[in-house]
């Protein structure tokens, strides 16, 4: 928690300073996937809300023209899986696992000279850290799965990618699609590497658009 509240202050110390700073709300509906730990399970339905905060990277020759930025997000996202192993016994195995994570990515504009496209490019690191862990089992599935899944303690901590692609559809208004893939196992007692991976849809809206 530590390294995401130090992350978080560094990126407001420069942006507070940048003349151009714009900054926005942003939401998401997504479906995560945490790939064979349990037995016929599927990525949990969730969003993310949070705020973003973006500078550019170029100058402005003329109004609105930069096509790089530096974009940050802080959001919280929820996420988790359901499993069906045996489900006539033991019922829907539900693990719910709720986030507050952080990207900074570098957002690229298609341009030609001046004239900026509406359509763009984005990619960059992101973290995440786990506010909540909801695990709804039948505790005579444990009993049974435990030996096989190995997983009864999880990582807090998280770190990967998000890349995807935008598009601005007004002036204060725009869409993406993002793939976001973790690198840190969720469940560490597993061999498996088992990672967030998300793929969503969303919206940005500026609250400063010039």
């Amino acid at each position: 928690m530590k390294k995401i509240i130090t992350l978080i202050a560094v990126f407001l110390l420069v942006t507070v300073q940048a003349q151009e700073f714009e900054y926005g709300l942003t939401g998401s509906f997504h479906q995560g996937s945490i790939a064979g730990v349990h037995d016929r399970s599927t990525g949990k339905f969730g969003g993310t809300l949070g705020v973003f905060g973006q500078i550019p990277l170029v100058e402005n020759d003329i109004f609105d023209s930069a096509w790089l930025y530096i974009n940050s997000t802080i959001e919280y996202s929820t996420q988790g899986e359901y499993a069906r192993a045996e489900v006539n016994k033991f019922g829907v195995q539900k693990f719910n696992q709720d986030y507050v994570a952080m990207d900074v990515v570098l957002k690229y504009f298609f341009h030609q000279g001046n004239f900026k496209k509406d359509v763009f490019l984005f990619a960059g690191p992101r973290i995440e850290y786990m506010v909540r862990n909801d695990r709804k089992v039948d505790p005579a599935y444990d009993l049974k799965y435990n030996k096989i899944n190995h997983d009864q303690d999880v990582n807090k901590f998280g770190y990967g990618v998000t890349l995807g692609i935008g598009l601005k559809v007004a002036q204060q208004l725009e869409a993406f699609l993002k793939y976001d893939h973790g690198f840190s196992k969720v469940y560490p007692d597993n061999t498996r590497n088992n990672y967030n991976r998300i793929l969503g849809l969303g919206l940005n809206y500026y609250l400063n658009e010039k």
